[in-house]
């Protein structure tokens, strides 16, 4: 290698000393500025090896993140000696190949139903509820539920796929974790049998549409004038920028009740109990395990291990084993730079800004079967 010009050579090199040509290397070194190329050359080179450093430790905690998450989900399901040896997460290729012997389906529900999430992806949860009725190994399904509900038309896609399922003759259980309530409580509704943790909050059997805010005195206030161009009266019903008619009010309450009335009609069916029942129950409020228990909405208080070898006991499933299927969002270079992304951003803070933030989520409603009440 030629040490003055930085080129690249494969034979060897004889140096001798020839005083002219040294003094007009010298030169040309005096000219070319060699040294601050490649001053510039080891700066590119830091930045990035910097880079790529910063990469693989996001990609490296990724991965440790995952495993602990699963190492978790795993801690908090007391399986006791069942065996849990295969497990699936919710992009393995493994997931889609049949199970060796016959099993019980666990099938965790973790998360705001309808809402992507680290543990919730409601199209896996679909095609994983279809895969465990068309596969002849799978002879039951428990739902592992810790949940505070979700939106009205998740929780029924969720409830005909579990209908779905028991027309396959397959029993089904809900085991109610720290919480399933609202939309948790709508998918257990039909199960044969409920089972929830001591420590569980459930019911909370209604629905909301969330606050709608009237933000037009605060804009008057600070001079800022507004104009919304519709085709009818109604059109723009909940917008922050205009209060509400007692009209709208109206229409509004009346899709609240109709959700509702599906909601009790669910429960009723469910745990073969009248609407009037139901009704004089379902006020939206949280029950604790043992409040449900004495109100008829749940079966048994007790843990996974329980709610398992009841399944097998009931149904002559000794031969079972019991496996495991949560969800796990895959590992992408999108979601390693959002990862990155999201880490250096700051939250904008002051009166303006928040008035922004609220602007922005003028008009946009979920009638959503969802419990305020969170633990």
């Amino acid at each position: 290698m030629d040490p003055v010009n930085g080129g690249n050579n494969t034979h060897k090199v004889v140096y001798t000393y020839d005083p002219e040509d040294l003094n007009s290397k010298k030169k040309k070194k005096k000219k070319g500025k060699p040294e601050g190329s490649r001053k510039k050359s080891r700066t590119w080179l830091k930045a990035l090896l910097i880079i790529f450093l910063t990469i693989a430790i996001v990609v490296l905690a990724g991965i440790g993140l995952k495993m602990n998450n699963v190492s978790l989900s795993l801690d908090s399901l007391d399986f006791g000696s069942f065996d849990t040896s295969m497990f699936f997460s919710g992009n393995s290729d493994d997931e889609k190949a049949e199970s060796e012997g016959d099993y019980i389906g666990v099938l965790s529900i973790h998360g705001t139903i309808g809402e992507d999430s680290q543990t919730y992806n409601q199209q896996w949860l679909l095609e994983t509820i279809k895969q465990m009725k068309d596969d002849p190994a799978n002879k039951g399904l428990i739902l592992s539920l810790n949940t505070p509900g979700g939106g009205v038309y998740e929780s029924d896609e969720l409830y005909f796929a579990i209908q779905d399922y028991k027309s396959a003759h397959k029993p089904v259980y809900s085991y109610m974790e720290s919480m399933a309530a609202s939309g948790g409580y709508y998918i257990s509704a039909p199960c044969d049998k409920i089972y929830a943790n001591r420590n569980c909050w459930t019911g909370s059997i209604g629905v909301t549409i969330g606050t709608i805010f009237d933000v037009s005195e605060l804009l008057d206030k600070v001079g800022i004038k507004t104009v919304t161009i519709t085709s009818g009266e109604n059109k723009a019903m909940g917008n922050q920028l205009e209060p509400m008619t007692d009209e709208q009010l109206e229409i509004f309450q009346s899709l609240v009740d109709e959700a509702y009335d599906q909601f009790v009609g669910i429960v009723a069916e469910g745990r073969h109990m009248s609407d009037e029942d139901v009704r004089n129950i379902a006020d939206g409020r949280i029950y604790t395990a043992k409040q449900a228990k004495e109100l008829e909405l749940i079966d048994e208080i007790g843990t996974f291990d329980q709610a398992a070898t009841d399944m097998m006991a009931q149904y002559k499933f000794q031969n079972c084993s019991v496996r495991q299927f949560s969800y796990e969002p895959p590992v992408t270079w999108k979601s390693i730079l959002d990862l990155i992304s999201n880490a250096g951003n700051t939250q904008a803070t002051g009166e303006y800004q928040e008035l922004m933030n609220l602007m922005e989520k003028n008009g946009k409603f979920t009638i959503a079967y969802l419990s305020e009440v969170r633990k």
